[in-house]
C-alpha cells in the first residue's frame, strides 16, 4: 500500500534521471497530471502522456537532458501525509534564487511559486525542484 504517491511520483523521475532513462512511468492521478504539467510548463520534463494499460491508466512523463545530464538535478518532496507544511503567499520560498521552483497544492489548483505569488495565494508545499 502506498501512503504518499507524490513522493513516488518524485521518486520514479529521479531514479529514472539518475540512470539515464528517457521517461519514468508511474500510476495516474489527477494530482501527479498537475505536477507533470507544472514540471512541463517550466521546462523540467521534455513532456507527459497518460497512457491506457487496460486498467487504471499510466502516466509517462518523458525527462529532458542538457550534454547528457538531466536538467532535473535536485527534486525534494517537502509536505508528507505525516507533516503538512503550509505557507502563506508571503512566506513562498524562492528556491535557488530563482533558479529553481516550489510547487504548490492551492486553493486555485496545483501552481508554481512564480504563479502563486502572482495570485497572491499560499497552500500546502509539494515539492523543490532545481
Amino acid at each position: 500500500m502506498m501512503t504518499d504517491p507524490i513522493a513516488d511520483m518524485l521518486t520514479r523521475i529521479r531514479n529514472a534521471g539518475q540512470v539515464g532513462h528517457r521517461w519514468a512511468d508511474m500510476p495516474v492521478s489527477k494530482m501527479k497530471i498537475e505536477v507533470a504539467k507544472i514540471l512541463k510548463e517550466n521546462h523540467f520534463v521534455f513532456d507527459y502522456k497518460v497512457l491506457d494499460d487496460g486498467r487504471h491508466g499510466v502516466l509517462r512523463v518523458y525527462l529532458k537532458y542538457h550534454d547528457g545530464k538531466p536538467v532535473i538535478r535536485h527534486l525534494e518532496r517537502v509536505s508528507s501525509p505525516g507533516q503538512r507544511r503550509y505557507v502563506g503567499s508571503q512566506e513562498i520560498p524562492r528556491i535557488r534564487n530563482g533558479l529553481g521552483m516550489a510547487i504548490l497544492s492551492t486553493s486555485r489548483g496545483v501552481l508554481s511559486d512564480r504563479s502563486a505569488r502572482d495570485e497572491r495565494v499560499g497552500g500546502e508545499l509539494l515539492a523543490y525542484i532545481w
